[in-house]
């Protein structure tokens, strides 16, 4: 079975065959691309399979899951297609590798963290647990996408205070969101723009690290 989209593979070195591993499926920002992202997570492959997922779209240097009509509002048909693509490949990666897919994370930066999130919500307890870095929730998933139970899910969310991309408040705004839905949320700032400083990096890795053990 062919993959439904690129991607960079990280694994343990030693896989022992009798045992299932967490997974952790990565999303860079808009104009990257999968190689971007794999600094974040050196050192987690021993504990997890590592899926660091291409988008689909040419968004030159790099690439991109969606394009954008304006401020905070993605093409809706676009966005569409990139979260029934990244479901697809979750779906597929859980078929062919040796997956616990009931310790499947997201994380993902900017454009990654808003498709983090939106599977989150509409994937529900399918997912274990998300990081994201510095996103937002478009509108018209909030009101019109099918939002299952989030309960059971655990969120690492992070957004800069002097994020001169995307605001601030929108930070605020996603950990109110996920909170009203009774999701479990750690939400830090930092005195970052938009970026991911090293505690950022340090504080969602020993997250991820305490959360599989859940």
């Amino acid at each position: 079975m062919n993959a439904p989209m690129i991607y960079e593979l990280r694994r343990p070195n030693n896989i022992d065959p009798a045992k299932k591993y967490p997974a952790l499926f990565i999303m860079h920002g808009i104009g990257s691309n999968e190689q971007n992202m794999l600094s974040l997570v050196n050192g987690l492959e021993e504990q997890f399979y590592i899926f660091s997922i291409r988008g689909h779209l040419a968004q030159p240097p790099g690439f991109a899951y969606f394009t954008i009509q304006g401020y905070g509002k993605p093409h809706r048909e676009v966005f569409d297609e990139g979260v029934s693509k990244l479901t697809g490949f979750i779906d597929y990666a859980s078929e062919q590798y040796p997956l616990d897919t009931s310790h499947l994370y997201l994380l993902g930066f900017s454009q990654g963290a808003i498709l983090a999130m939106t599977l989150g919500l509409t994937l529900g307890s399918k997912i274990k647990g998300i990081v994201a870095l510095s996103g937002y929730i478009p509108a018209f998933v909030k009101e019109e996408y099918t939002i299952k139970p989030v309960d059971e899910v655990s969120l690492f969310i992070s957004h800069g205070e002097m994020d001169q991309v995307l605001p601030f408040e929108w930070g605020l705004t996603n950990n109110e969101y996920f909170r009203q839905l009774g999701a479990k949320v750690t939400f830090n700032t930092y005195p970052e723009g938009h970026s991911v400083s090293l505690k950022n990096h340090q504080d969602f890795t020993n997250w991820l690290l305490q959360d599989i053990e859940n």
